[in-house]
């Protein structure tokens, strides 16, 4: 499903001590335009570490750098000049996979490089009529999963062992009708630790969160507090640790209503936080772990949102406690993603072929 939400949170564990510096440190990130050497959409973004970031969009663009963003080198996939791509999993300055959407079932591909971009090789092509593969996240280099729309009450996922074949996944619960995920630039499924899991939906009367403790050999759904409709539901999903996670998300069709939650149990229940500042429903989330001169900010939450006509990118705010706090970020927008290999080291993405760094 084709959704897009500009959203960036930031959750920080504050020591007592020096708690009101670390929050005005907080408040003030640094923002350092980048040249990403293209001018395409860009939809979603992968940091591998401090220096190498991969992202990528429309047009079947994609960029990489491998200097912390002081240079982008871009390319077009062959190929793939009428795809968008959703969703990038970086791994190495040599290795990353993307995925592909198009107006057929069989442009859903999944292309993987391991020479920095000079060739691509296609793993996998949808060929399940009405599938809509929306996001995909990773365990490591080799074992990661691929999350589709219901078909016929079935969710046709998928997930590799060996970073080459995929191969459907046979345990997932069944779909509600109706019952979806928004693409959400990557960010509707995330993955933690070695093998768990949690996928976020809407598109029917319950938003639900599809979890598994196992590399998805089994699977529990939980509903959510979130409002769900055709147009609403979960959007964005992120886990700092085994039982702490955030989810944001919001109804596409109205600009003034997006939802944040969070969750100490694993997924299984869910608690609403007060609003994020800004319009639209929350579209992307993003931690902002790891430690820097100010302390911990393994509580702290970027989020990015989109918002009506067009969907072109809407605001960003982030939260240094899970969504108890919030703070716009008033000079950010148009951007659809945003992620973080530490606090010092995060990158938005969007329009035009727009890079913003943000550091803490």
């Amino acid at each position: 499903m084709l959704k897009r939400s500009l959203i960036v949170f930031l959750t920080a564990a504050f020591a007592a001590v020096g708690f009101a510096q670390e929050v005005q440190k907080v408040q003030s990130p640094t923002l350092t335009q980048q040249n990403s050497g293209t001018t395409q959409l860009l939809i979603a973004v992968s940091p591998v570490n401090s220096r190498v970031v991969w992202a990528a969009g429309a047009g079947g663009a994609y960029t990489v750098t491998t200097d912390g963003g002081n240079t982008w080198t871009a390319g077009v996939v062959p190929g793939a000049e009428s795809l968008q791509f959703r969703d990038v999993q970086g791994v190495s300055d040599k290795v990353a996979y993307l995925m592909s959407i198009g107006d057929d079932t069989d442009n859903f591909n999944i292309y993987k490089t391991v020479d920095g971009g000079a060739t691509w090789t296609i793993e996998f092509t949808n060929r399940t009529t009405n599938a809509f593969y929306d996001c995909m996240a990773f365990w490591g280099p080799n074992r990661g999963i691929a999350h589709s729309d219901s078909v016929r009450g079935i969710f046709p996922d998928i997930r590799t062992d060996n970073g080459n074949d995929w191969v459907p996944i046979t345990d997932m619960p069944p779909a509600l009708p109706g019952e979806a995920s928004f693409s959400s630039s990557g960010t509707c499924i995330t993955t933690q630790g070695e093998n768990n899991a949690w996928i976020t939906t809407g598109g029917s009367t319950i938003a639900r969160i599809l979890a598994t403790t196992d590399g998805g050999d089994t699977w529990n759904a939980y509903d959510t507090p979130l409002p769900s409709s055709a147009s609403a539901g979960g959007l964005s999903v992120a886990f700092r640790d085994a039982s702490n996670g955030v989810l944001g998300g919001g109804d596409l069709d109205v600009n003034d209503h997006a939802d944040f939650a969070t969750s100490n149990d694993g997924g299984k229940t869910w608690t609403l936080t007060s609003q994020p500042p800004v319009k639209g429903a929350i579209f992307c989330i993003a931690y902002v772990n790891g430690l820097s001169s100010g302390g911990s900010f393994n509580r702290s939450v970027v989020v990015t949102s989109e918002t009506q006509p067009n969907f072109s990118g809407g605001q960003a705010a982030w939260t240094p406690d899970e969504g108890s706090t919030w703070y716009p970020l008033p000079k950010v927008s148009g951007f659809w993603a945003v992620a973080f290999a530490s606090p010092q080291a995060g990158w938005f993405v969007g329009n035009n072929g727009t890079i913003l760094k943000i550091s803490f």
